[in-house]
């Protein structure tokens, strides 16, 4: 079973988030109170704990939020969903519109970790239907 393992906010864009009880998702916007909802198409970053355990086992110290994901997960292979997959969190719906992304030269994560596995193991979202979403929500894959 795929499940979120933990929920990240941040206020300000380019900085690791910090862990939450629960984050709220609104439809075409993204997460209340995140520096990157907007109407744009990468309102949610999906990280799997998979990957920042690999991370883990170069001796670094890492928590949720660290690579600046939203959405912590397990059990997903996130970085092989094609584009345009639906998952169903929870009772929300995401869209991932983007697979991985460009590191920009002063990232915060890559200062801290020497390298950041945002670029090739993370994904982006947008909200189809909002919601609430807290670790342990399931997580499928929508069939067409």
């Amino acid at each position: 079973m795929s499940k979120v393992a933990a929920v990240c906010i941040s206020e300000h864009k380019g900085t690791k988030k910090h862990p939450v009880e629960r984050i709220t998702v609104k439809e075409n916007h993204g997460i209340v109170g995140d520096a990157h909802a907007g109407s744009w198409h990468r309102q949610i970053s999906l990280l799997a704990q998979e990957s920042v355990d690999e991370m883990r086992r170069t001796g670094l110290a890492l928590h949720a939020g660290d690579f600046a994901e939203n959405i912590l997960t397990e059990g997903i292979d996130l970085k092989h969903l094609p584009v345009g997959t639906v998952l169903r969190v929870g009772k929300t719906r995401l869209q991932v519109t983007q697979i991985g992304k460009e590191c920009h030269n002063d990232c915060e994560i890559r200062r801290m970790t020497g390298k950041c596995v945002m670029p090739t193991d993370g994904i982006f979202a947008i909200v189809l239907t909002g919601g609430t979403i807290t670790a342990g929500d399931e997580i499928e894959e929508e069939k067409p």
